[in-house]
Formats: structure tokens, C-alpha cells, sequence
């Protein structure tokens, strides 16, 4: 049912139903009382997000993730939907990739900022005439008149590294995502290679729980076996920990383990996850601010992005290492 059928069978406009079901000023209580008897038989619900376009009462932030299935991406939407709602801000979460065509412009036009995590970067055709207020996290290239927040690894990664050289790790193997080495996998590859120890890369299929078991069990199947497990992310690691297990190695004893984000859970498995870890909340923090500043105040066709902040991971050390 729409709006259209429930003028029709109160005998009234579509205005006046507009003003009836929001509650607007304007019509008599006896008119809007007809036309909500209405809209209750025929089962009428009226659009959020028309309502807010007539009240003007409320602004929609989008939120833009890599994949849901990750827990990294909804640590980070709880991050943000709380610091939101404390801003007055409605949050609509959506996933990249894997949409029909035209769903990536369909939910820019559907919200009036956006906040991107997605491991890529956010299109230029998306926004229209007018730019989105856009900020991007961790984005691979760097876009004018879009904010930004950079994670910076590089003090974590060579906290990391010291941590595994002084427990004697000679023979380290990197799970890594893609065919040639990701922008954090190449930390690790220098950051070992400035220390005179040879990092072994291994590819994974996907950067989950299987991925980094079957990866984990590749590295296993070596010539030398690795003393070290570096993953890509936590998930991954928490799917080399069981291809360890499987295998019998003692983890920290023979083979020792460290991933990447700082997830919650990886406090809570055995032994204890080692990993380089994001404030989430800081990042959700600075991210909020700079898309609301580009809000308030949106920058010049071309003008170039000046709005940046950074957040550092650091070294949690647990019992896998």
C-alpha cells in the first residue's frame, strides 16, 4: 500500500496524508483521524526516510564495510553506530561488493555523509553533481576533497618483529592475501629483511578461518618448517592455531603466532592471540568527526583532501608467542 492508496480512500490529498500520519499542523483532528483509521485497514506504514525528508528532523550517515562476515568490520560499525547516535546521526550499513548494478550509487544517494572501510577505494562516479561528504579509512589511494584516517603499522609491525627475534625465531612465515604482498605483508617482509632474517611467504586463498588453516598447513608441508606464523589478520591466525593444533605443534613452544586487528576474540582462544591491534573506537572516533566537519563545510570541487588523521596499531603481546 502506499501513500497514494490511502488518499484515495479517505477522500483526501496526498499532502494531507502526509500531515496526518506525521503528525504535522495544518488539518483537523477529525480529518487526521479518518485519514489514520485509513492507513491502519489498509496496513499503510509510512517511509523512515520520507518521513525524515518532510521533517528535516534527522540526517542519515552511511557506512560503507568490507565484508560483515570479518569480525574486524563489525567491531568497528559498533564503534560507529554508538558515537552516531550520540551525534544525532541515523546509520544505514552496507556491505561492499557483491551488490546488483547501480546498488554502490543507489546507497550514496540514500544518505547525506559516508564513512567507507572496504580495503579499496570509494568510486568518484557515486557522488553525482554535488560531492558526498566521504571519509575513507585506511583507502589505497589517496582522493581531493575526501577526509581520511591512515592506520600506521609501521611502529607495531617492527614491535613485532624485535618480539619474534628475541625468542629466537629464525624461520618465520608470512600468510598473506593476494598474489603479490599486501601493503601490511610488505611491512613485515622489510621490517625482517632490515634485521637479516628471511621471511618465507605464503599465499592464502582468503583472509578467514579456512584460509589461514590451509595456508598454515602449506607452511607446514616445508622443506624447513617455520617457528613463526605471521597472518594477516586475526582471523587467519586463529585459522593457523588450528592447523596447528591438528598438527600437533606446540604453539608457543615450537611455532610461535601473531595476527592483525586486535579482535576481542582473540583474548578469549587458547593460547591467547598476539596481534597488532587497532583502537577501533579511536578510529571510529576521528572518522565520525572528520565526515561530519566535511558536513558542515564541504570542500570545493578538486580541492585537495587536507582533512587526515592516523591511528596506530601496537604490539598486545598474548600466549601464542
Amino acid at each position: 500500500m502506499t501513500i497514494h492508496d490511502v488518499a484515495r480512500a479517505a477522500g483526501v490529498s496526498r499532502q494531507t496524508v502526509t500531515r496526518a500520519v506525521n503528525r504535522m499542523p495544518g488539518i483537523s483532528e477529525s480529518t487526521r483521524e479518518r485519514v489514520l483509521e485509513q492507513a491502519r485497514r489498509l496496513g499503510y506504514r509510512p517511509s523512515r526516510y520520507g518521513r525524515d525528508l518532510v521533517r528535516r528532523s534527522s540526517r542519515t550517515l552511511g557506512l560503507l564495510v568490507g565484508d560483515l562476515a570479518n569480525p574486524y568490520y563489525p567491531e568497528l560499525a559498533s564503534a560507529v553506530l554508538k558515537r552516531a547516535a550520540r551525534a544525532g546521526w541515523h546509520v544505514v550499513l552496507a556491505e561492499h561488493g557483491g551488490g546488483p548494478p547501480g546498488a554502490l550509487e543507489a546507497f550514496a544517494a540514500r544518505v547525506d555523509a559516508a564513512i567507507a572501510f572496504t580495503g579499496s577505494s570509494f568510486p568518484e562516479d557515486v557522488t553525482g553533481a554535488a560531492p558526498l561528504p566521504l571519509v575513507e579509512i585506511d583507502p589505497q589511494e589517496v582522493r581531493g576533497g575526501r577526509g581520511r584516517v591512515e592506520l600506521d603499522m609501521r611502529a607495531a609491525v617492527a614491535d613485532a618483529v624485535e618480539h619474534l627475534l628475541e625468542r629466537g625465531t629464525d624461520r618465520p612465515v608470512l600468510l598473506d592475501l593476494g598474489q603479490s604482498p599486501s601493503r601490511r605483508g610488505r611491512l613485515f617482509l622489510d621490517a625482517f629483511a632490515a634485521r637479516g632474517v628471511p621471511l618465507a611467504r605464503e599465499r592464502v586463498a582468503a583472509a578467514d578461518l579456512a584460509g589461514g588453516e590451509e595456508g598454515c598447513r602449506a607452511a607446514l608441508e616445508r622443506r624447513q618448517r617455520p617457528d613463526a606464523v605471521v597472518a594477516f589478520n586475526d582471523v587467519t591466525a586463529l585459522g593457523a592455531l588450528r592447523a596447528l593444533r591438528r598438527a600437533g605443534a606446540d604453539v608457543p613452544g615450537e611455532v610461535r603466532v601473531v595476527g592483525v586487528d586486535g579482535l576481542g576474540i582473540g583474548a578469549y582462544v587458547a593460547p591467547r592471540l598476539t596481534t597488532l591491534a587497532l583502537d577501533v573506537d579511536a578510529a571510529a572516533r576521528e572518522a565520525l568527526d572528520l565526515v561530519l566537519a566535511l558536513h558542515a563545510s564541504p570542500p570545493e570541487p578538486g580541492a585537495p583532501a587536507e582533512l587526515r588523521r592516523t591511528v596506530a596499531h601496537r604490539l598486545v603481546v598474548g600466549e601464542s608467542t
